[in-house]
């Protein structure tokens, strides 16, 4: 997923890791939108949108990836701080609005990204290892599709056949095969087909 990303981030600015970009400021407000899918309003009936929830920790994800990358540490290196990080670690079973807003407020005090506090976020949204990874891949994916359809100049199209594109890609998540050599392919073909544009 480091590598995905390095790839992803060089595709948006070529000298990405030099520009000083406030990866953890995207994260805490990932953070805020997480938190209007899973509902906080005690004032007002809201159901938790669970699918869209672990979309925006796919988001937080790429952002505290991003943030992880310094001068001089290669992504073996990273990897193996994040296990590092994790091995020892027990989720503190906080629910989600907690766990959110513990993260949150690392990333606002600190400027960078704690992994076992993410893993808190994820435990109390019932999302595994495994489904981060299918999602992640998948949400990466989009993000190149985007930006090879015009994101940046803002002519991409986010909502297709009255869906946005999020919404497109948990469909085909959903009977997607992770095990397949060409994952990652088969998801930008089929975001291919389904885009309006295409």
């Amino acid at each position: 997923m480091l590598g995905l990303q390095d790839r992803m981030n060089a595709k948006v600015h070529s000298d990405w890791r030099n520009q000083g970009f406030a990866w953890c400021r995207a994260a805490w407000i990932e953070c805020a939108e997480l938190m209007d899918h899973y509902g906080y309003k005690w004032w007002k009936k809201q159901d938790a949108d669970i699918e869209q929830v672990q979309l925006e920790i796919v988001d937080i994800w790429h952002f505290g990836l991003s943030a992880m990358f310094r001068p001089g540490a290669d992504i073996d290196t990273l990897a193996g701080e994040i296990v590092s990080e994790l091995s020892n670690y027990e989720p503190s079973n906080k629910g989600v609005l907690e766990a959110t807003e513990s993260l949150a407020a690392y990333c606002l005090r600190s400027k960078s990204f704690s992994v076992t506090l993410f893993w808190d976020l994820m435990a109390a949204a019932e999302l595994s290892f495994d489904q981060l990874y299918k999602q992640y891949v998948g949400k990466n994916v989009l993000n190149f599709f985007r930006q090879d359809h015009g994101y940046k100049d803002g002519s991409y199209i986010k909502v297709w056949q009255g869906e946005e594109d999020n919404v497109h890609l948990v469909e085909i998540l959903a009977s997607a095969d992770i095990a397949s050599p060409q994952f990652a392919d088969d998801v930008y073909q089929r975001l291919t087909a389904r885009y309006p544009a295409a």
